[in-house]
């Protein structure tokens, strides 16, 4: 199916301040704030968004105005700071573009396919569940042109049992290698029959614990978790990863109790280093690529494998053969080669259940 349009959904901050009969939107004192972080002058920063020196300053005295507090700190050695104030804004904002942006792209994805069906051209589309990563994301970026590619982050296990009752075309999972990969498929044994599917690989990637830049904490392994000076953030209820850490503390011989944190919930890579990078927590695990974006240190735990599995009788339809040849092809493959901690050496190959699990 090739689109004509393209949909997306943003999150967006408003500020209502008293007397104002209309919230006003901080997109763009946003986007400036972040701009000047970057670059460390306004200058900069006003080039980087399109802006004149004068706007830009119009805009953050405007906000400094509602706020009642500096947004930036200016030093003629350091350049231009933002505030302390500024500083929690922008993470806060990060934060929750982490951890909202899979939804949003889930909700934009299943809008997008209702509205190509009444297209007149509309024609084959394929449904993925997976859990949120970068492999996937890049995926879905490439297939947009393309055969339709309809989306829905879930966790593993939602995303097999989907593919069990016949409700997607592709289930995203996730298995580690060495000791913890007998367990991790013993969960999802129920719904992966040899007999009716296949495996299409994506990837192998890096997981580990992420922690703040110098680890000023000296976290080394699963072991420190139990410590009373480390805050701990978790993923959600329900994903392999959370089964992961499960498991790895089980080894370590520490008692999820111990962990302080162990409750807590997140349902992104991105939101765990988003987290610890604000100063939320001192650690989590997640994705090498996730850490080195936020400029945290990563401590490799186990190596995972991330499949597709799909049905046999799907394997030759026209749109899982396009997606087979955009994931065989130079230009997926070269920008999730260059992702931290991502090995493609074995992107796009068939394999049976019996082949990837001898």
């Amino acid at each position: 199916m090739t689109y004509k349009f393209q949909i997306g959904l943003r999150p967006q901050w408003t500020l209502a301040s008293e007397g104002d009969a209309d919230p006003v939107p901080l997109q763009d004192m946003l986007a400036l704030l972040a701009a000047i972080d970057a670059s460390g002058n306004i200058a900069g920063a006003c080039r980087a968004c399109g802006l004149s020196y004068r706007h830009a300053w119009g805009v953050l005295r405007r906000f400094e105005g509602i706020f009642g507090t500096a947004l930036l700190i200016t030093n003629r050695r350091q350049g231009t700071q933002l505030s302390p104030f500024a500083q929690r804004l922008l993470w806060a904002n990060r934060r929750i573009e982490a951890r909202l942006m899979p939804t949003l792209e889930s909700m934009a994805s299943e809008l997008q396919e209702e509205l190509a069906r009444l297209l007149p051209e509309s024609g084959p589309h394929l449904r993925l569940h997976a859990s949120h990563g970068f492999a996937v994301e890049s995926l879905m970026q490439r297939m947009g042109g393309g055969a339709g590619l309809e989306l829905r982050y879930r966790t593993a296990i939602e995303a097999l049992a989907s593919l069990e009752r016949g409700e997607c075309d592709l289930a995203g999972f996730q298995v580690p290698l060495g000791e913890f990969e007998e367990p991790i498929m013993a969960r999802y044994a129920q719904w992966l029959h040899a007999d009716d599917y296949l495996l299409i690989h994506l990837a192998v990637r890096n997981t580990g614990l992420f922690v703040v830049a110098g680890n000023p904490k000296h976290i080394h392994g699963i072991a420190d978790l139990a410590r009373g000076d480390v805050r701990f953030v978790n993923r959600q209820i329900g994903s392999s990863t959370r089964y992961l850490i499960g498991l790895m503390l089980q080894r370590a011989n520490v008692s999820i109790g111990d962990v302080q944190g162990y409750e807590s919930n997140e349902f992104t890579h991105m939101a765990i280093a988003a987290h610890i990078a604000s100063g939320m927590a001192d650690t989590g695990v997640g994705v090498e690529t996730a850490a080195r974006r936020f400029g945290l240190d990563f401590i490799p735990l186990v190596r995972e494998r991330y499949f597709f599995a799909i049905r046999r009788s799907a394997l030759e339809t026209p749109a899982m053969r396009e997606l087979l040849a955009i994931m065989r092809g130079p230009d997926y493959l070269g920008y999730v080669g260059q992702l931290a901690g991502y090995d493609t050496r074995d992107t796009g190959r068939l394999q049976t259940l019996d082949e990837a699990f001898s």
